[in-house]
Order: structure tokens, then sequence, then C-alpha cells
């Protein structure tokens, strides 16, 4: 049998490990712990590896990586009356497990409580501002106020807050088909204007032509009465002449000109065939014999 010594020492040794372990703890690289002794917070422990506490001390274990907030989509009322649904978040770590036990005891209900604040703090801001400005370059303005405005508020929980977005910004179903008429609306007067603008153009370009065609023909027919005038004289000074050298073959072809006006245009004539008009059909071919 062994000898009590041994066996009393066998029991402090049992003893002297259970009470090691609950003197000891280790804290991963991800993660910080709270201290608590009775249910009081005694420190705080923010360096990772093996720490040591009383036996009647428990320990609570914190992130220490950077958690995030997705709080409920909520419909913002913007200065512009329109209403729009907004669907944000927000990136936080725990940098005081202390403060943060004090004020939030616990990740979930920190993320109910900041999440009303967001949310709150999101809807003053948005009421501020106008649609567009949700759909330009201000968008990123407007969320860098929002975050500067949450800073000192996340301090009070013990949280840095690192980032807040606003991921989408949906109109409702509502206003959205309000908005697409009145776009729509806006683009058929558009096209409507544009459309008289191109007829009013369309006018004045026709008017222009028609006064540039109107002169172009008139300045033709100047230029076609002057050479027809030009070409008339040159045919009377012409025929004067011929009439000078024989006169008789003047005539003829002052009746030639006549028959062809008279009967080219298929007209039927009734004449004596002793009328004058007929003189040189009347005339028997010249006796060229000797």
């Amino acid at each position: 049998m062994a000898s009590p010594k041994l066996i009393a020492a066998g029991v402090v040794l049992v003893i002297a490990a259970v009470v090691g372990s609950m003197c000891v703890f280790t804290v991963r690289q991800d993660q910080q712990a709270l201290v608590l002794q009775f249910g009081n917070p005694v420190h705080a422990v923010s360096e990772p590896g093996l720490h040591f506490k009383l036996p009647i001390q428990n320990v609570e274990y914190y992130e220490r990586r950077i958690l995030e907030l997705d709080p409920p989509v909520q419909q913002v009322l913007l200065s512009d009356q329109k209403r729009v649904n907004v669907d944000s978040f927000a990136r936080w770590r725990i940098i005081d497990p202390l403060t943060f036990r004090q004020r939030a005891t616990n990740s979930a209900n920190f993320v109910q409580l900041f999440g009303q604040r967001l949310n709150s703090v999101i809807r003053g801001e948005l009421a501020q501002a106008p649609l567009v400005s949700m759909l330009s370059d201000n968008r990123a303005q407007i969320m860098e106020k929002i975050q500067a405005t949450l800073v000192e508020p996340a301090k009070e929980f013990g949280v840095e807050l690192i980032d807040v977005r606003i991921g989408r910004t949906d109109l409702p179903q509502e206003t959205s088909q309000a908005v697409y008429n009145r776009m729509r609306s806006s683009r058929v007067a558009e096209a409507a204007q544009l459309r008289a603008e191109g007829e009013e153009l369309k006018a004045k370009i026709q008017a222009e032509a028609d006064r540039e065609r109107i002169g172009i023909i008139a300045e033709a027919n100047r230029q076609a009465e002057v050479l027809r005038g030009e070409g008339d004289g040159q045919r009377n000074v012409i025929l004067g002449k011929a009439y000078g050298k024989d006169a008789e073959f003047f005539e003829f072809y002052r009746s030639l000109e006549a028959y062809k006006t008279a009967l080219s245009n298929g007209s039927t004539m009734v004449l004596s065939p002793d009328s004058e008009f007929f003189q040189y059909f009347n005339k028997s071919a010249p006796n060229t014999s000797r």
C-alpha cells in the first residue's frame, strides 16, 4: 500500500494543478479579454498570450477584429419630398472592452442600440439632401458627414467606428413609377420642342431655298430675254440685208414662216385658192429651159 505521505503529496499536486489551471488563461491574437471578479470588471487584457488571474475570477473574451453592423433597411424622406429606401452598414472595432461591457453588455445589444442611432443620423442627414445628391458625387460627402457625426458616440461605447457606407438607395415602387412618369413626360415635351424647332428650321431653309430659286429663275429669264433679243436683232439685221439684196426672196421667206406658224398647230383653214396667202402655191415653177 502507498504510504499516507505519498497519498497526501498526490492530493496536493492535484489540487495545485487544478488551482493553477484556474489561475491562467490564454488570449488569442484575434481576441481581447476582460477579467471579472464576482461579476465586476477588474481589468482588461489586450495583449495575446498566457495571462494570470485569481481562481475566483473569470474571463470574458471580446473580438479584436473589425465587425459589421447592418441595420434594417429604412425609408427616408429627402429634402425634395421624395422617399427612398436606404440600406446602410458600418464597420467597427472594440477598443475598450471595459467600457463596451458597461455600456452595451455584448455585441448583439450594441448592434441593436447603435444601429438605431445610425439610422437616426442617416435620416437627419438625408432629410437635408435632394434625390440628385444621392445619385452624384455628393453621396460620398454625405457618408463622410454621417461618419463624422457618429465617431464620438461610438467612443462612448468603447468602440472605434471604422467606416459608414450607404450600400443601396432605392426608390419605393410607387415613387419609382411617379419619377418614371415625370421623366417620360419631360422627355416627350423635350422631343416635341425639338421637333417644333426642327420644323421651324426646315421652313426657314425651304423659304431661303425658294427665294434663291426664284432669284435664279428670274436671272435666267432675264438673261434668256437678253439673248433672245440679241438673237432677234441679229436675225432682223440678216433678214434686212437679205431683203436689200433680193426682195422677192425675202417675201418668199416670210411667207414660209407664215405657213409654218399657221399650219404647224393642226388647225383647219378654209381659204380661197386664189387667196393672197397662197400666192406662192399658185405660182408655177419657173421655166428654166431656153
